[in-house]
């Protein structure tokens, strides 16, 4: 798909808390109320929510340990995914080695290695696109080189992740959230990256089933712009 340039030039912002979209209200929803939707960050060094694994996790992760997990059909805006992860029983001190698995579907809500949220055909079983694993560095980091995360019914735009201790032992799954400003943005606004779905039928955090007993604790920081690229970045905190 040839990439339009977006017709408006945006300024970078950072969506990490509510009214984020007063200076680019194109939406056909009402500025005030989409704010209403977006919450503040939590930073207290308590444990990430436990969420539920499924039902799309990566079948063989040991396979796809890479930074880049795009398609590669240039479908989709680039986003960098920085993902740090931190020790609650250390003072939420960085936790070197730790094994850190992601995975979200495409922008039409579907995931590969499964026959896609929508039921369409195609042959995703033997595709592995937005889905890859890391492990973390001296400062708990991991970098995911992918695309904004498209939605599907009954679900609010997330990314799913799983992390291990370096032996492999299972210490957290999780989801990560996005604020519900930036998600219509992207959904109403970004037809020329591959975003045609709208928002008819889009459920938000509060309503969610997996956050709508709370989202503060998993939402992501996510700065840039549809014509430059999004930068997402979130620390999860676990019990080492």
């Amino acid at each position: 798909m040839e990439r339009k340039k977006f017709i408006k030039s945006l300024s970078v912002l950072a969506f990490s808390g509510a009214g984020f979209l007063s200076s680019c209200n194109k939406s056909s929803a009402n500025p005030s109320n989409v704010s209403d939707e977006d919450v503040q960050v939590d930073q207290s060094c308590t444990e990430t929510p436990r969420e539920t694994e499924g039902p799309f996790p990566t079948k063989l992760p040991a396979q796809y340990s890479r930074s880049n997990i795009k398609k590669g059909d240039n479908i989709g805006v680039d986003m960098l995914a920085v993902i740090t992860i931190v020790d609650v029983n250390a003072n939420c001190s960085p936790l070197k080695n730790a094994i850190v698995d992601i995975w979200h579907c495409d922008v039409d809500g579907n995931y590969s290695q499964y026959g896609g949220t929508q039921m369409q055909q195609g042959n995703y079983i033997s595709e592995n696109w937005y889905r890859g694993r890391q492990k973390t560095d001296e400062v708990g980091l991991v970098k995911f080189e992918t695309i904004f995360p498209g939605w599907y019914m009954g679900r609010s735009t997330h990314i799913h992740a799983h992390i291990y201790d370096e032996s492999g032992k299972s210490l957290l799954v999780t989801q990560i959230a996005f604020q519900d400003s930036l998600s219509i943005h992207v959904n109403e606004e970004g037809s020329d990256y591959g975003y045609t779905k709208g928002i008819k039928g889009y459920t938000y955090n509060k309503n969610d089933n997996v956050f709508s007993d709370g989202v503060e604790k998993e939402m992501s920081v996510v700065t840039g712009s549809l014509d430059k690229g999004f930068n997402l970045s979130i620390t999860l905190k676990v019990k080492g």
